[in-house]
């Protein structure tokens, strides 16, 4: 197992050491390894090792560059809206699967968040959304892509919260305005 290193400073040296004498002091016995690393991080003005720790680990987060936003291939999602009518509703089952995710997520995106539905109640919200006629394959897609969730016995839906990709979120804003037509 790789050990990350944490630099160890101190803005008073003097003030370190009478932290210290004083934690020493106050345990009247050897000190184990985790004991010494949380007296060493509240001599240095934190509450332990754990915190000195997350600490230099949110430094580091904001230290390093942002990740590039992923480009976006608008021919794929141009491809992906044609499936879609100028409402907004999904015409056909996209015979690539790469094609069909990407639909999934414009559907996911019209599920309510934070609710618990119903077979019933998902069935009528995606019958408003296809017209292809079968809203078994969604609700499986959709459980299948790790979308929603559902139980074992099938009869509560929950959408899972997530942010989509960069393709899914361009063709979700693409269909916004149709839908809202």
């Amino acid at each position: 197992m790789t050990r990350t290193v944490f630099p160890y400073s101190a803005q008073d040296v003097s003030a370190l050491a009478r932290a210290l004498n004083r934690e020493l002091d106050a345990q009247g016995h050897k000190l184990g390894h985790v004991e010494m690393l949380n007296l060493l991080a509240r001599s240095a003005g934190f509450r332990n090792f754990q915190h000195f720790r997350a600490q230099h680990e949110a430094g580091d987060r904001l230290a390093r560059e942002p990740e590039p936003t992923p480009a976006i291939d608008h021919q794929r999602v141009e491809r992906v809206a044609r499936h879609f009518d100028a409402a907004g509703s999904l015409l056909r089952w996209p015979s690539k699967a790469s094609h069909a995710e990407l639909g999934l997520w414009v559907l996911w995106s019209r599920i309510p968040r934070g609710r618990e539905l119903s077979e019933k109640q998902l069935t009528a919200l995606l019958a408003g959304h296809h017209s292809f006629g079968d809203h078994a394959l969604l609700r499986r897609a959709l459980c299948d892509q790790g979308l929603m969730t559902r139980t074992p016995d099938g009869r509560i839906y929950r959408r899972i919260e997530q942010r989509p990709p960069a393709e899914a979120l361009a063709l979700i804003r693409h269909l916004a305005p149709r839908l809202a037509a």
